[in-house]
């Protein structure tokens, strides 16, 4: 049930499935929220962000955009923000993440 996943304290694992194509996080091993890309030569374009309703306003998306940006970043790519939820992220953390931004 949704109110027994909400009542633990696991701490939310990061992946990259790159056979998904999707960045993803799992809590006890669920699909708690994922972001959606396509790879475009040198840039991540990323087409959708969800979060599971179960999971929803406990900061998964912003977490899940922050490691996921991190990682393009490590990578020596660029991000298209093509998903609304990326892209608001991306203007509200600007210093953090604006250079990711291919022009």
């Amino acid at each position: 049930m949704k109110q027994q996943q909400q009542t633990g304290a696991a701490t939310p694992q990061f992946a990259h499935n790159e056979a998904e194509s999707r960045y993803e996080l799992r809590i006890d091993g669920q699909l708690a929220a994922r972001a959606e890309y396509r790879k475009e030569g040198n840039a991540v374009r990323f087409t959708h962000t969800e979060v599971d309703s179960a999971y929803e306003g406990q900061g998964l998306g912003s977490q899940l955009a922050a490691q996921s940006l991190d990682d393009v970043k490590r990578r020596g790519l660029k991000a298209v923000p093509a998903c609304s939820f990326i892209e608001g992220y991306i203007e509200k953390h600007e210093k953090e993440y604006g250079e990711l931004v291919a022009r």
